[in-house]
């Protein structure tokens, strides 16, 4: 019964491997395209990493998606600020020895007067099925944000904007485009909201809170439809380490936890803040 669920799940959600990272991200129900202001952007939103000016690696790791260990994925994003932009690197692994996804990706990002920011990603993905073989495609992601205000945000991002695929089935890994807006109603708290469009299926409403409570605790909800999915999670930062827990519900599928850990070799003030005085755009 369990190999069944396993294969209903990898059927139905097509390179399921391909969903977001992050502790946070998933936190906020993957709302962040116009927040992106942590090392996993290079995952979500690669033009947001030129907010930051200082050098991040993050680890993240969900070890039983829906209660199967053979669905764990992690995930791993570094960048390197430089004066010509900002660079980055990515990788990941999901599934298990009859399944298996890997990719890597290269990124670079830049800024144009503190308030436009565009970014672009470089994929190598590859998929093993046991008994099946293996295959490998490559695809192109990019992005970008500007602030229409000092606390308005607008992002896009676009996801496998070749339409690469493996072997000859089209549309094995999904071409998504990403919309939406970050507002900060207060220094410590932003709402998100954003859409997402797979071209082949409906747009999917995201929605999500982060408040920063003192600067060393944050909390995180979210909610998502189509399908329906609620989310919530903390942070805690210390010195130059933000540790990250999500957890989030799918109404047939059940709770998965997620866990993150970011280490950023700069400023130890708030990220909010450290992007805010990088950006000199505030008092």
């Amino acid at each position: 019964m369990k190999n069944l669920v396993i294969t209903f799940i990898i059927l139905n959600f097509s390179v399921f491997g391909q969903f977001n990272p992050g502790a946070k991200q998933i936190s906020l129900s993957n709302s962040d395209v116009a927040l992106s202001n942590d090392v996993f952007a290079v995952f979500n939103n690669i033009s947001g990493l030129a907010q930051l000016n200082w050098r991040e690696v993050g680890i993240y790791y969900s070890p039983a998606p829906f209660g199967l260990s053979e669905l764990a994925n992690g995930y791993l994003a570094y960048l390197e600020p430089t004066s010509l932009g900002v660079l980055s690197f990515g990788a990941m692994t999901y599934g298990f020895e009859l399944y298996r996804e890997s990719g890597f990706l290269i990124g670079y990002s830049n800024k144009i007067f503190n308030k436009f920011f565009y970014g672009i990603s470089f994929n190598l993905h590859s998929v093993n099925i046991k008994n099946y073989g293996n295959d490998l495609a490559i695809y192109v992601n990019i992005g970008s944000l500007v602030y229409l205000t000092k606390d308005l945000r607008f992002g896009f991002f676009i996801e496998n904007l070749n339409r690469a695929s493996f072997s000859e089935e089209k549309e094995q890994i999904p071409t998504l485009i990403h919309s939406g807006l970050s507002y900060d109603i207060l220094k410590e708290l932003s709402i998100n909201i954003s859409l997402e469009k797979d071209i082949r299926y409906k747009p999917s409403f995201q929605f999500g809170v982060d408040y920063d409570i003192i600067d060393n605790l944050s909390i995180r909800t979210g909610f998502s439809n189509n399908p329906s999915n609620y989310s919530a999670g903390i942070g805690i930062n210390y010195s130059i380490f933000n540790l990250d827990y999500a957890s989030s519900f799918h109404n047939d599928l059940g709770l998965t936890h997620q866990f993150g850990l970011i280490i950023n070799f700069g400023s130890i003030l708030s990220r909010k803040t450290a992007i805010r005085n990088y950006l000199g755009e505030y008092d």
